[in-house]
């Protein structure tokens, strides 16, 4: 398998905010840093950052789940990232945590302790930034019943 190179490019608008362009088919995103540094004008480098990491997880799950012709949508996500200061006092992500909900509940599911127990692996962002942030990773049926 040939490695993939994914390009975003950001041009700078005003002071910390930024034009985030992902290619012609997509459209661009402004992001920019919480006041008091920036305007607060879109979701911060922390925000995307739960935001990918989210995503990838909650992909995961899914192709996972319809691997076994299951349907157990509508998915949400939830990503909590704790930040603090590490032991030179500078700003950083100290950890994650990622709730996944499923729509259904999860006796409606057929296979389901083998998903849990290998969709993560197959999350690209997580298992990468995993690496460097420690990120706990829950799962929750429709009816609030945590499966992991």
């Amino acid at each position: 398998m040939n490695n993939e190179l994914v390009t975003v490019e950001l041009a700078q608008i005003a002071d910390y905010r930024y034009e985030n362009r992902f290619g012609a088919s997509v459209p661009p995103l402004v992001s920019d840093e919480p006041a008091p540094l920036g305007g607060g004008q879109g979701p911060s480098p922390v925000h995307l950052l739960c935001a990918a990491v989210g995503n990838c997880l909650s992909d995961s799950l899914l192709f996972a789940l319809r691997k076994f012709k299951q349907q157990p949508e509508p998915l949400r996500a939830t990503v909590q990232a704790e930040v603090g200061r590490n032991p030179e006092g500078r700003l950083r992500i100290l950890q994650m945590t990622a709730t996944l909900h499923l729509g259904v509940p999860a006796q409606r599911l057929e296979h389901l302790d083998r998903v849990l127990g290998q969709f993560e692996s197959f999350c690209t962002v997580t298992q990468s930034v995993g690496q460097g942030i420690p990120i706990a990773v829950k799962v929750l049926d429709a009816e609030g019943r945590a499966l992991k």
